[in-house]
């Protein structure tokens, strides 16, 4: 073979080898824009949906300040959603939820006002205790009748009020004065904690057995006296997401605030023990 006969032979394969070269590299570019688009579809898909509309809570009265603040930070960390409240007896709103009332969220102030639901089978899954409360005795400002114990509020002349013995802090009322063996006769039963606390507020009433977080929250409409019996009548609150509920996502995300170190830091701060 002549020079230039394998000058245009070499010629020939470095031809075919930069076309082998092109075509390898359009192939390998080919499949790293298909990976590429194969992994972006799939984070897409697994990032987390976006929260939307209202999601309804029925919570025990004594909650109502700490989880109004929840509300709000839960409306602002989730742009579109909406929380709504039905604060009040615990024992009325599980009556409530048992009767077909719509609601995503159930927090009661007794594992016994919770069961009410939990045997209709009306919640979803197990309730979970987020939080304890301790009773404290509420008195006018300043304390004119000199309240220092439960045994004071037998005093003559004291008009005294109780939780109705049917809601959770009834009930651990009528357990510390058990414990303390001191028959109490009220001047009303009220059939939720704040109802109570607002007659002392309004001076309807001259003490009263409520939540230590209800005296906080009062400000200076009240005074409050702590009591040894109290450390005997602790309720734990639990907080269930509901069977039925119209917006399950939502209420599970709600929940998941309430029981995080940033919820638990907010309910700490209103006088709520740790569960």
């Amino acid at each position: 073979m002549t020079r230039s006969m394998r000058r245009a032979r070499m010629l020939q394969l470095a031809g075919a080898g930069a076309a082998a070269l092109m075509a390898l590299s359009a192939c390998s570019s080919s499949d790293d824009s298909s990976t590429t688009k194969s992994d972006t579809s799939g984070m897409s898909g697994s990032a987390a949906p976006k929260l939307s509309g209202t999601v309804t809570v029925f919570a025990a009265a004594s909650l109502k300040e700490s989880f109004t603040a929840l509300g709000k930070q839960f409306e602002q960390e989730h742009p579109g959603t909406k929380v709504s409240f039905n604060f009040g007896g615990s024992d009325t709103l599980a009556a409530s939820i048992t009767g077909g009332a719509p609601a995503d969220v159930f927090a009661a102030a007794s594992p016994k006002t919770m069961k009410i639901v939990t045997d209709k089978s009306d919640a979803d899954g197990t309730p979970a205790t987020f939080v304890r409360n301790q009773l404290e005795i509420a008195t006018l400002p300043g304390n004119p009748d000199k309240v220092s114990s439960l045994k004071d509020l037998t005093k003559s002349g004291i008009k005294v009020v109780l939780c109705d013995k049917t809601v959770p802090c009834g009930a651990a009322a009528q357990k510390a004065l058990d414990a303390a063996k001191i028959k109490l006769t009220p001047v009303s039963y009220e059939q939720d904690v704040k109802s109570a606390l607002t007659k002392v507020e309004l001076k309807e009433a001259d003490a009263a057995v409520v939540y230590k977080t209800d005296v906080m929250a009062a400000g200076d409409k009240v005074e409050g006296v702590e009591f040894p019996e109290s450390a005997k009548a602790i309720n734990e609150y639990p907080i269930a997401l509901l069977k039925n509920a119209p917006n399950a996502q939502a209420a599970n995300a709600f929940i998941a605030l309430v029981q995080s170190a940033e919820g638990q830091k907010v309910l700490t701060e209103a006088g709520f023990l740790k569960p």
